[in-house]
């Protein structure tokens, strides 16, 4: 494993540690509403806060991109950090959340953990050398069309987040697929891309800390990921995500892009 990658193993458990250690102590917890439907803890801040501490550690001349914490530093290096992605879920004792980390270098991922706390697993990939889960290879899925496949979504849960523009995608997708899951967090619907569990996934208005790990582990295992709306853009930087197996992705792109240009986005 090499050396980035354990150290963000390493902050992710440790994170996790943290995570697991409230999550029957839901109703002590002090809770705030970053903005309509977005919520934070103390749980969020302090598992951040031990993400931080093991990079310092090991690298502190590198930056620091995070959820809580924003911006800090300025390096070649930039470590993209969700320590709980999914907080709505834990808030309720679902357990679908994760924590989410990755290492940019020069503008380029490099590697990037997504770990489940509550289950344990742990889903890790560096660039050129493949997506794992626990340590066991994964590869996106073999589906070749939209029937029979299964497809991950996030509802616009914001404000002025094109809902309007979104349902006629649900519909389609809904109409011509097995199933549509809104699991509610997006790093764990990439990772699930990524193993195959997921056929495709598309969501609009996310950031880069939701993505980023994400996006290496699908493009490791042999999926494809772009903008919602054009090959040519960077879902880091638009926030709208389409992936899946090769397939897949064209399926959905075929489909979902025209209803885009029709809405005007």
């Amino acid at each position: 494993m090499h050396p980035h990658l354990n150290i963000a193993v390493s902050a992710a458990r440790a994170a996790g540690r943290v995570i697991m250690r409230h999550f029957n102590q839901v109703e002590q917890l002090t809770i705030k509403a970053k903005s309509r439907n977005d919520f934070v803890t103390e749980v969020d801040h302090t598992a951040e806060r031990e993400i931080v501490q093991v990079i310092r550690r090991a690298h502190p001349d590198h930056a620091i991109l995070a959820e809580e914490g924003g911006a800090d530093g300025h390096s070649e290096f930039v470590w993209i950090i969700d320590p709980l992605d999914g907080t709505t879920n834990y808030l309720h004792g679902l357990p679908q959340f994760a924590v989410s980390i990755a290492l940019q270098h020069r503008g380029k991922l490099e590697h990037a953990v997504i770990y489940n706390p509550w289950s344990q697993e742990l889903y890790t990939a560096s660039r050129g050398d493949g997506a794992q889960l626990d340590g066991r290879r994964i590869r996106v899925s073999k589906a070749r069309t939209l029937e029979g496949s299964l497809i991950g979504t996030g509802f616009p849960f914001r404000q002025n987040q094109n809902l309007d523009s979104y349902l006629p995608m649900l519909r389609h997708v809904m109409e011509n697929t097995a199933g549509v899951r809104r699991a509610g967090s997006a790093a764990l619907d990439l990772a699930y891309v990524a193993a195959g569990r997921l056929d495709g996934f598309w969501e609009f208005g996310l950031q880069p800390w939701d993505m980023a790990a994400g996006i290496l582990l699908i493009s490791e295992a042999g999926g494809r990921i772009s903008d919602l709306a054009s090959d040519d853009k960077d879902p880091l930087k638009t926030g709208n995500i389409l992936c899946g197996s090769p397939k897949i992705f064209e399926a959905l792109a075929t489909a979902l892009r025209p209803l885009l240009r029709s809405a005007n986005m």
